[in-house]
């Protein structure tokens, strides 16, 4: 096994590079790059703040660089593209960026003027809060309840659980937010719920538990627009799962043999048929403390990695952008790696030691 993970560890290394590589030459054609959005900028402002992109902003006189109609001449032009580093080929850009983001040096935010890992940091606590909550509900609620449809496949329980399941799934997460919040968010019913950010205004005067209740309040509505979708998907794959198991012979053996249907259930069919769900574990934990979701985040005004994401490419905040996929694409390959060997702790049959 310490060959097969060698050899993955080292076949991420091509791939993050190539991705990366893409995605810089990608950058490269799209237009309206930071230059041109701030000499844009430039025309409505009498002074205008420059990331350098090594941590500090450079305020500079609207005269000093836009002369009206005249624009730009040659040699201001050169100088402000040299503050974003365009005035080197791209191919010597690219391997700079890459030698820094090798030590996770990400740089400045364009847009933001920040660090760009601090400016990561101070958006994870609403992905981490979504995905995190979102993630145990599914894999708390979908393994029971897909083991009891499995058991009692095609009762009423069965089949009025099944539409529910479906009806959600069909239904869109932002088409679901919007619904919760004219329902209980005080659109045109009730108003019980928050529709605003992660805590109140008066957190910091609440006591722990309330403190608790407010955090838990303000994220009943987002989580169960993040949720729903990701529970049939969970709990039909755990149904479908169980009764291909139930169905084998081995458990018709065991029946045989006198033993009860929850020991057939619990000490047979269960360690075989929750495989691939424990399998997709690893990945699905490690990415819910990351990602985020645009539309949610957006319509409950929570500032996290989904709308920073959106922000970095509209405003074409390059550092914020590569950095960041950078990042994640490094998570995803570790969360892949986990995953698959996960299949070998959880089933012992398999084995990699005979994979070239």
């Amino acid at each position: 096994m310490a060959a097969y993970i060698l050899r993955r560890i080292l076949l991420m290394i091509p791939t993050l590079f190539g991705i990366m590589l893409v995605t810089f030459i990608v950058t490269q054609f799209v237009p309206g790059g930071p230059v041109e959005r701030l000499l844009a900028e430039i025309e409505g402002h009498s002074t205008t703040g420059l990331s350098t992109g090594k941590g500090e902003v450079r305020i500079m006189p609207k005269g000093d660089i836009y002369q009206g109609a005249q624009g730009l001449d040659n040699e201001k032009m050169e100088k402000l593209r040299a503050l974003y580093g365009f005035d080197k080929p791209p191919a010597e850009r690219f391997l700079t960026m890459m030698k820094n983001f090798l030590v996770f040096d990400f740089g400045t935010s364009y847009y933001h003027h920040k660090s760009v890992v601090s400016l990561v940091i101070s958006k994870l606590p609403v992905s981490m809060s979504l995905g995190l909550w979102t993630f145990l509900i599914v894999y708390l609620t979908c393994i029971p309840l897909g083991i009891y449809k499995a058991v009692h496949d095609g009762s009423r329980v069965d089949v009025i659980s099944s539409t529910f399941i479906l009806i959600g799934y069909a239904i869109p997460g932002f088409v679901l937010a919007i619904l919760l919040i004219v329902l209980f968010g005080g659109g045109s019913f009730w108003n019980i719920f928050p529709l605003r950010g992660l805590v109140s205004d008066n957190w910091s005067e609440l006591s722990l538990i309330g403190k608790i209740l407010d955090y838990l309040w303000h994220m009943v509505l987002p989580i169960t627009s993040s949720a729903v979708g990701s529970l049939a998907v969970m709990t039909l794959l755990t149904k479908n799962s169980f009764i291909e198991e139930i169905r084998k012979q081995y458990v018709t053996t065991a029946r045989a043999k006198g033993l009860n249907e929850n020991q057939v259930l619990y000490k047979h069919v269960f360690r075989n048929a929750i495989i691939p769900i424990i399998t997709g574990f690893p990945g699905s934990f490690i990415t819910a403390f990351f990602t985020g979701s645009l539309l949610i985040e957006t319509i409950f005004s929570l500032d996290g990695m989904g709308l920073l994401a959106y922000e970095s490419v509209m405003n074409r905040d390059y550092p914020v952008v590569l950095a960041t996929l950078y990042f994640f694409t490094i998570i995803g390959l570790i969360s892949r790696l986990l995953s698959d060997l996960s299949y070998v702790l959880v089933d012992p049959r398999i084995t990699f030691e005979s994979v070239d």
